[in-house]
């Protein structure tokens, strides 16, 4: 045995805390005891342990990547780093190879498993290389398990979330239970979105003034109403990767109000740039536009308010575009009040883009598609290879087939629904949705803040000319089957 002190660093990994053979105390122990045997110092700050975190990638794990750039330095502190088992090191074979080459070539650090000796030469590294490939197999494998696990789970109707607000979890695979005053705080979102029709951001201020927080105990933003509105577990339903089944869990939302919010969300159209009415000064800023340049038209409270164009006050063209507050609003009331008495229109429908991006299921089921292929073609490997008997080979590939029919099925229903309807074919609904919003803007009774919201569902823009006093108005009917490209349709006043 060669007595040469060597300086040594020492690489911990479990992947959860289940692994009670494998925690990092039972690792470290196994490894100072080696290195102690094999003449290699270990200085404490050279023990680099990472609990609960996969070895899938490198770039996930801060402390490898730690140990990594300190033995990268012109003169690394140690030349070996000690691991349980290869896979502790990297379950992913590029990486693995990648890593261990560079550190051996490149720094003269060896990578050496206590529990899995390696002999010199071609065949040493043929066994290694050996290794890593199982170790990779095993890691794909053991996630491919995982998930069918928590699919069955799913399809069954099992929890695979924590707790949404207003719940909480009593433990021991039982159903949520309703926390009342936080289910209080989803009602009054559902409340005040619905009935009140405030919008994402207003509601958000309002439970920030009542010092409210969210289930992670922070402030509440635009984004966390969004996903409040559109979190299906409020009607009772349990959905987890494009699987949605009834769970036994009590809820405290009626499926009508939860419809309502959803319609709403899917009929709000937001152009790009648009202000929530909720941080404008009137109910018409934001929907203004300037026919000179396309700015929109500021609102000026003074003594006579008034609408101006910001970028002429500012003298970034020629040709005041200003128009009075009373003026703007009369010409808004007649122009609904002649649609009303009969005047014809036409409108656009715009498709409805989620302010909240949630996965695609079309994208996730044709994703999933791609990867069977591939997982076909692992498995069999694994079989001639000889890790898997041909009753194993069988049943799994008996289960990827399976897998990609419902896939192809579900992917097959997401294109018969895609059909796009003719927007005229809804101009009844549309004139029905202009008399309530001619209704509530007419309405002194009514808040600008209501008035702005619902102006923004059926108008899309107001452009006002001032040489020809005119204004157009664009008017949409928000659709999330209709396609974007439809064109602008406009009506003077």
């Amino acid at each position: 045995m060669d007595n040469t002190m060597r300086y040594g660093a020492l690489y911990i990994r479990v992947s959860t805390d289940k692994q009670e053979e494998l925690s990092p105390d039972a690792q470290k122990r196994l490894l100072l005891d080696y290195a102690k045997a094999h003449n290699i110092f270990i200085s404490p700050e050279y023990i680099f342990v990472e609990n609960g975190i996969s070895g899938r990638k490198a770039d996930k794990r801060p402390e490898f990547q730690k140990m990594i750039s300190i033995a990268k330095t012109d003169e690394p502190p140690f030349s070996v780093i000690l691991v349980w088992k290869f896979s502790r090191f990297a379950r992913n074979q590029e990486e693995s190879i990648v890593y261990k080459s560079m550190l051996k070539k490149q720094h003269g650090v060896d990578v050496v498993s206590i529990t899995e000796p390696l002999i010199d030469g071609p065949f040493g590294g043929l066994i290694e290389r050996i290794i890593e490939w199982m170790d990779e197999y095993y890691s794909i494998n053991l996630s491919q398990e995982v998930k069918r696990g928590m699919t069955e789970k799913a399809l069954r109707g099992g929890y695979q979330v924590t707790p949404s607000l207003g719940y909480t979890s009593p433990g021991h695979g039982k159903p949520f239970v309703v926390v009342p005053e936080e289910a209080e705080i989803v009602k009054y979102v559902f409340d005040q979105y619905v009935n009140q029709h405030r919008d994402q951001t207003s509601i958000a201020r309002k439970l920030n003034a009542r010092n409210l927080l969210t289930k992670r105990g922070n402030r509440f933003e635009k984004r966390n109403i969004n996903l409040m509105l559109r979190n299906r577990f409020y009607i009772g339903k349990v959905v987890w990767n494009g699987i949605e089944r009834d769970g036994v869990h009590e809820t405290f939302i009626s499926p009508e109000l939860f419809q309502a919010a959803n319609d709403r969300l899917e009929a709000t159209y937001r152009p790009k740039n648009r202000r929530n009415v909720s941080t404008c000064a009137h109910w018409l800023s934001g929907l203004v536009k300037c026919s000179v340049c396309g700015a929109s038209l500021g609102y000026n409270k003074a003594k006579y308010p008034f609408f101006h164009c910001w970028k002429y006050t500012k003298g970034m063209h020629e040709g005041t575009n200003g128009i009075s507050e009373q003026q703007l609003v009369n010409g808004v009331l007649e122009y609904f009040e002649q649609l009303l008495d009969g005047m014809d229109f036409t409108f656009t429908c715009r498709q409805t883009v989620p302010e909240i991006q949630l996965p695609d299921e079309k994208e996730n089921y044709e994703k999933e598609l791609e990867k069977m292929d591939q997982r076909l073609i692992r498995i069999r490997e694994a079989y001639e290879a000889g890790i898997d008997s041909l009753e194993e080979y069988k049943e799994n590939r008996r289960r990827l087939k399976a897998e990609s029919a419902r896939l192809a099925a579900l992917l097959q229903e997401k294109a018969a629904a895609a059909s796009f309807p003719d927007p005229q074919q809804h101009k009844e609904e549309m004139l029905q949705r202009i008399r309530t919003v001619y209704d509530i803007v007419k309405s002194d009774a009514v808040d600008y803040e209501t008035k702005g919201s619902f102006m923004r569902s059926v108008v899309e823009k107001i452009v006002w000319n001032r040489a020809t006093k005119t204004l157009s108005f664009y008017l949409y009917c928000a659709d999330p089957k209709v396609p974007e490209d439809s064109p602008d349709s406009r009506k003077p006043a």
